[in-house]
């Protein structure tokens, strides 16, 4: 018997408010009792209207409490063909109804007993709308998940917890082991994909352009990189502080300019740095599947999907490479490309996600563009 399910919790936040209390908020419990009898991570919010199961599995989420901002969550139950790894990577589910009982013909399972099965705590009956503005206004603190009668102990988890800003998240989710994803229809381009905690649907938009995908753990070399000859380099989303990963950094930074890079999220953050850029942590962070971002070589608007606390400083490329994207929300930027010297080969990166997963799919074509990127090279080299 779960002793977790159906308690009174509440959500509280590393902040205090006037009085001098820790901002809190009560729900009902569901989902798994955790083994420690607390949840605790980062307090994020998500304002995508569909795709919990996709933000669930998604391990940029790792170490988070993620707050949908969605009035209705879990009606479409759950099923293995929507999620982006092998298990739900957030830390904590935060709703403000509970999950009923699924009603779609793909449904294999409950949002509730989905949870309870691997692990993952939940709490429902929250006031979402009241937290989204906390974390708009407060950003983005530690925060515990503790049954009602436990409340005594938030202090002295805040005091001994460890500091999210201090964690290498990405060795934490990044593979043990290269593995291989074989390109759907004829194998056109072999492309090495660096693992920051990379999501099903990416490798997935790649194996659909004829690459086939060598997937290496986060802190492989260039050198065992280059060793395999791929035609191409992919650096994945991923959770955490780029600037905690130094070696990733270092990896890219000796593969710029031998093979085309293209990176996404995390990715665009580790070449960011690579770059020799700087890199800062956003209030609140984008996530959700409504971001507008401009194309600025185009003119193109694009609505895109986004989950990253981290940005790349613009001006801090001057000199090393372009902007090619902006937010239009708050005017940071979402892409860059690099500006290489003659005979050698481009690396650019979007801050958002391409693929969706969940969101629109107004940026698949820089899959497309990629692929362009690796042939020219080919060609190029077989000259």
């Amino acid at each position: 018997m779960n002793p977790w399910k159906g308690e009174q919790g509440r959500l509280i936040l590393e902040c205090r408010s006037d009085s001098g209390n820790y901002i809190s908020f009560p729900g009902t419990l569901f989902g798994a009792a955790p083994r420690e009898e607390y949840a605790w991570g980062e307090a994020v919010f998500n304002t995508s209207l569909t795709g919990y199961q996709e933000i669930l599995t998604d391990p940029s989420y790792h170490r988070q409490l993620v707050c949908m901002t969605a009035s209705h969550v879990g009606n479409t139950g759950i099923n293995r063909e929507d999620e982006e790894s092998f298990s739900p990577r957030g830390a904590g589910f935060v709703l403000r109804s509970a999950p009923g009982a699924p009603s779609n013909w793909r449904s294999e399972e409950s949002l509730d007993s989905y949870l309870e099965r691997h692990g993952i705590p939940g709490i429902h009956g929250v006031d979402t709308r009241a937290l989204t503005r906390v974390l708009r206004t407060r950003g983005t603190p530690r925060a515990v998940l503790l049954r009602e009668s436990d409340l005594n102990k938030a202090d002295e988890l805040f005091q001994n917890l460890p500091r999210i800003d201090e964690l290498d998240l990405i060795r934490e989710v990044t593979t043990r082991t290269p593995y291989l994803v074989p390109a759907r229809g004829v194998r056109r381009h072999r492309i090495a994909a660096l693992d920051f905690g990379i999501k099903r649907n990416l490798l997935q938009e790649l194996a659909a352009q004829g690459c086939e995908i060598q997937v290496f753990p986060a802190d492989t070399s260039s050198k065992a990189i280059l060793a395999t000859s791929p035609d191409g380099v992919f650096l994945s989303n991923g959770p955490g502080d780029p600037k905690l990963a130094p070696y990733a950094v270092e990896t890219v930074r000796e593969l710029l300019g031998r093979l085309p890079i293209f990176g996404v999220c995390m990715g665009h953050q580790i070449l960011g740095l690579a770059l020799g850029g700087e890199t800062y942590k956003l209030k609140f962070g984008h996530r959700g599947g409504n971001q507008p971002v401009k194309d600025i070589r185009t003119g193109r608007l694009e609505i895109s999907s986004h989950n990253h606390g981290y940005a790349v400083r613009s001006e801090s490329l001057e000199g090393r490479a372009q902007s090619t994207h902006v937010n239009l929300n708050d005017g940071c930027l979402e892409g860059l490309s690099s500006l290489p010297a003659r005979g050698e080969a481009r690396a650019f990166s979007v801050q958002y996600h391409p693929e969706a997963a969940p969101g629109p799919h107004d940026s698949k074509g820089l899959f497309g563009e990629f692929v362009r990127d690796v042939e020219m090279w080919r060609s190029r080299s077989n000259c």
